[in-house]
C-alpha cells in the first residue's frame, strides 16, 4: 500500500511539473507595453517561488522511496528508477524556470536603464534649448555676446556617452521583439529633437563667433581712431597754445 501511495505521489509530482512547464515555459508572451512586462516579471518570480517551495516535498518524496526500496527491495527499486526521472525532470524545471526569471528581469531592468538615459538626455536638450533661447536679443556689447557663446559653448561640449547607451539599448529590445512599438516611437521622437536642436545650437554658435569677431574689429578700429583723435586734439590745442597761424600748421591741421 505504501508503495502504490509513493508511486501516485510521484504521478501527481510528474504531472504539476508539466502543467508547470506549459504554464510558465511553453507559452508565448508579447511584451508591448511596460505593464505586460512587468506583470510577466512578477508572475516569474511566484513561478520561482513556486517551484522552489515544491523542493521540501521533492526531498521527503525521495526519503521515503530511499527507505521502502531499503526495506523492500523488490517492490522498491521500480520506484527508484521512476524518482529519478522525477528528480531529474525536477531539477531542469528549476534551472529552466530561474533562467527565464532571470532573463524578464534583465529585460525589464534594461528598459528602466533606457528610460533613465532618455530622461538625462531630456533633461539636457531641455537645457540646450535655453541656451539657445537665450542667445537672441543680446545687448549689442561685446562681453553680452561673449558670455552668451561661452554659455552655448559649454552646453554643447556634452559627451555623446548616454546618446550611444540610449541606442544600445533601445536596439537590444527591439532586437528581442520587447516593446518595440513603443521604444522606436521614443527613439524617433528624441532623435528628430536632438538633430533639430543641435543643428540650431551649432548654426547659432557660429553665428554668435561671427558677431562677436566684427564687434571686436570694430572696436579695435574705434580704439585706433580715438587714439588718432586725442593725438590730433593735442596737437591742436598746442597749436593754440603757442598762438600758431593755422597756414603755418601742417595741412592735415588746417
Amino acid at each position: 500500500e505504501k508503495a502504490v501511495n509513493l508511486k501516485k505521489d510521484l504521478a501527481e509530482m510528474q504531472e504539476w511539473m508539466t502543467q508547470a512547464e506549459e504554464e510558465y515555459l511553453e507559452k508565448d508572451f508579447e511584451y508591448k507595453s511596460p505593464e505586460e512586462l512587468e506583470n510577466a516579471v512578477e508572475e516569474m518570480k511566484r513561478a520561482k517561488e513556486d517551484v522552489l517551495q515544491k523542493e521540501v516535498r521533492v526531498k521527503i518524496l525521495k526519503d521515503n522511496i530511499k527507505m521502502l526500496a531499503a526495506k523492500v527491495p523488490s517492490s522498491g527499486q521500480d520506484l527508484v528508477t521512476e524518482l529519478n526521472v522525477v528528480l531529474e525532470n525536477y531539477q531542469l524545471l528549476c534551472n529552466r524556470i530561474r533562467g527565464k526569471c532571470h532573463t524578464l528581469e534583465e529585460v525589464w531592468s534594461c528598459w528602466i536603464e533606457l528610460l533613465q538615459y532618455l530622461d538625462l538626455e531630456t533633461a539636457w536638450l531641455n537645457n540646450l534649448e535655453e541656451r539657445v533661447q537665450m542667445t537672441e536679443n543680446l545687448p549689442d556689447k561685446v562681453d553680452a555676446v561673449n558670455d552668451a557663446l561661452e554659455s552655448l559653448e559649454s552646453v554643447l561640449r556634452h559627451p555623446a556617452d548616454n546618446r550611444t547607451q540610449i541606442r544600445e539599448l533601445g536596439q537590444t529590445l527591439i532586437d528581442g521583439g520587447i516593446l518595440d512599438d513603443i521604444i522606436s516611437e521614443k527613439l524617433e521622437a528624441f532623435n528628430a529633437r536632438y538633430e533639430e536642436l543641435s543643428h540650431l545650437a551649432v548654426s547659432r554658435q557660429i553665428a554668435l563667433e561671427q558677431q562677436l569677431q566684427t564687434m571686436r574689429e570694430t572696436d579695435h578700429m574705434l580704439q585706433v581712431l580715438q587714439e588718432n583723435l586725442a593725438e590730433l586734439d593735442r596737437q591742436l590745442t598746442s597749436y593754440l597754445t603757442d598762438r600758431v597761424d593755422a597756414f603755418q600748421m601742417p595741412q592735415e591741421a588746417q
